[in-house]
C-alpha cells in the first residue's frame, strides 16, 4: 500500500490519539496536499519543526496499528465482505433451488464469523 494512502488512513483511525498539533499536520500535508512550508507558514513554525512533527505523529500512528491491528482487521473485513457479495450475485444468477440454499449456508458460514 502506498505510504501516502496508508498514512491518511492510519491518520483516520488513530488521529484522535494524536497531539492536536500532530493531528493537524498531518491531516495537511496528508490529506490536503499541503508543502512543508505551507504548514509550516500556516502554523508560524520552522518547515523542519513540521518535518520533526510528521515523523513523530507517523512513529506513534504505525505503534498503535501495530498494537491494535484495526487497520488490518478491517482491511480483512472488507475482503470477507467482498466474498460475500460475490456469492449473493451468484445466487442472483442461478435458477436451481438446491444450489441456492448452499449458497445461503455459505453466506451465513461467513456472517458468523462477524457476529
Amino acid at each position: 500500500m502506498e505510504k501516502n494512502v496508508e498514512i491518511s488512513m492510519l491518520n483516520q483511525i488513530y488521529g484522535k490519539l494524536l497531539t492536536p498539533k500532530q493531528y493537524e499536520i498531518i491531516e495537511d500535508y496528508y490529506n490536503h496536499d499541503l508543502s512543508l512550508s505551507e504548514i509550516a507558514q500556516n502554523n508560524e513554525i520552522t518547515r523542519q519543526a513540521v518535518r520533526d512533527i510528521l515523523i513523530k505523529g507517523e512513529k506513534k500512528l504505525y505503534e498503535y496499528e501495530q498494537k491494535l491491528k484495526t487497520k488490518e482487521k478491517e482491511l480483512k473485513r472488507q475482503k470477507e465482505l467482498e466474498k460475500i457479495l460475490v456469492t449473493l450475485t451468484q445466487i442472483q444468477k442461478n435458477e436451481a433451488n438446491q444450489e441456492i440454499g448452499n449458497q445461503l449456508k455459505t453466506i451465513k458460514k461467513e456472517l458468523k464469523k462477524w457476529m
